[in-house]
């Protein structure tokens, strides 16, 4: 009798053991949102999105995580009311909805939704499934669900951004005949890309053009012309650097930050890409070092990432707004006509306009929102290089780092200096302007 009393003891035990197990809470961490955020930039490099592309391909994500995140945290503020047309999301009506589950499927969700490549997403997203079904699967499939009724609410919403209609329109138009205008460049001469993305609905801006730069010098190849002088800083700068060599520190300031997707590598009659992160992926990059130092929660490093990405995603279209309408030439062209038929710039010329430029604006509002997040004078080493097998540099603010990112332009040979220096005061007033426009905290 005592032995039957003890097997049915024992089976309760274990059936009681059981349940507890069944309803523990899942738990999801800030590393396991940083994992995410680092399989879509993997992603994106291997489907070679373009710089602006790319900014969307951040923002979204991110912008779904955090509607999701800020039902729970009193000290955040829905975006709906805040960012252009954005509606808000479905309340989460199950009580058995974990809501760090839900924004982790929504951001893999809605990424998956706007890259060519889904099988690091979805295999990532996989290998959570299985875990958060082990401890609670009741849980797991109620924030799924949740979840990915958010992302099809998101996904509704980016729609109507009209990135759709920007892929059917026609290519941009070179016009050689005029000195000035931006014509493509070797080794693969590529059209200009994203020639409409200021057509892109803004997400703070109240539109492309808000934040215009000032005007770079008027074109002029006579040689006392600002202009001119500029072209010539380009080329003595960079004949004097690669003088040096690969030793030198501009060198390696040059090839850290180059961050150019399009490098292409001729041998023979073969062609081939060398595979990079854009400028956003390194900005994000940054971000995710400094979520990790200050040892963010994943409420917070959904916020940083939020806000980081948002304010990238308006500066490239506030920056391809100036490239197009300047239309201006790269160095590289009128190097090669006027001064030195045989030179080449350190760093492989983009496919697009020169003014402003890119790497400037960016740096300039990434650095502006990190400043705000984690502080000035805030040191870190920024190891986002170190897979595409550049060493790791050290920064003591993010303001340094933008402005190193900027020169590093000059110092590569494909800007002029009024592009990097006005390029940098546009991204440092579009990074101000979305933190006194919005408020997530």
């Amino acid at each position: 009798m005592k032995h039957i009393v003890f097997i049915i003891a024992s089976c309760l035990l274990c059936m009681f053991t059981s349940c507890q197990k069944e309803l523990m809470p899942i738990k999801v961490t800030a590393n396991d949102y940083q994992t995410a955020i680092n399989k879509l930039t993997k992603t994106m490099v291997y489907d070679i999105f373009s710089p602006p592309v790319a900014s969307r391909i951040y923002a979204y994500p991110n912008v779904a995580a955090y509607e999701i995140m800020s039902q729970k945290n009193e000290n955040y503020t829905s975006l709906h009311s805040q960012i252009t047309s954005l509606e808000a999301i479905p309340k989460a009506t199950s009580k058995d909805v974990n809501l760090d589950v839900a924004a982790m499927i929504a951001y893999m969700e809605v990424g998956k939704k706007l890259v060519f490549t889904q099988d690091l997403l979805n295999a990532y997203q996989d290998s959570m499934a299985v875990v958060w079904k082990e401890i609670n699967a009741k849980e797991f499939e109620a924030s799924k669900s949740y979840g990915m009724q958010v992302a099809s609410h998101i996904q509704n919403w980016i729609d109507k951004d009209n990135y759709k209609e920007t892929r059917t329109m026609p290519k941009f138009t070179v016009d050689s005949d005029t000195a000035s205008r931006w014509q493509p460049t070797p080794p693969s001469y590529m059209d200009g890309i994203e020639p409409h993305w200021m057509k892109i609905r803004t997400l703070v801006l109240a539109n492309a053009s808000q934040f215009k730069p000032k005007t770079h010098p008027v074109f002029s190849l006579a040689e006392d012309s600002d202009f001119y002088k500029e072209l010539e800083e380009v080329y003595q700068v960079t004949t004097k650097i690669q003088e040096t060599g690969d030793e030198a520190e501009e060198v390696k300031i040059a090839q850290f930050w180059d961050c150019n997707p399009y490098v292409a590598v001729s041998t023979g009659h073969l062609m081939t890409a060398t595979k990079k992160i854009t400028p956003g992926a390194h900005w994000i990059g940054i971000t995710n070092i400094a979520c990790a130092k200050k040892n963010y929660n994943l409420d917070d490093t959904i916020y940083a990432n939020t806000l980081a990405s948002i304010t990238i995603f308006d500066a490239f279209i506030s920056c391809w707004d100036e490239k197009y309408r300047s239309n201006l030439i790269r160095p590289e062209t009128l190097i090669n006509q006027h001064l030195d038929v045989h030179w080449k710039p350190l760093l492989q010329t983009p496919p697009f306009p020169e003014y402003t430029s890119g790497h400037s604006v960016v740096s300039g509002s990434a650095a502006t929102v990190l400043t705000h997040i984690f502080g000035d004078n805030f040191s870190y080493t920024d190891d986002t290089e170190l897979e595409y097998g550049l060493p790791s540099r050290d920064f003591t603010s993010f303001n340094q780092a933008a402005q190193e990112a900027a020169i590093s332009r000059l110092y590569g040979g494909i800007h002029y200096r009024a592009a990097i220096d006005n390029g940098l005061a546009q991204g440092i007033h579009i990074g101000q302007f979305v933190l006194k426009t919005i408020n997530l905290k």
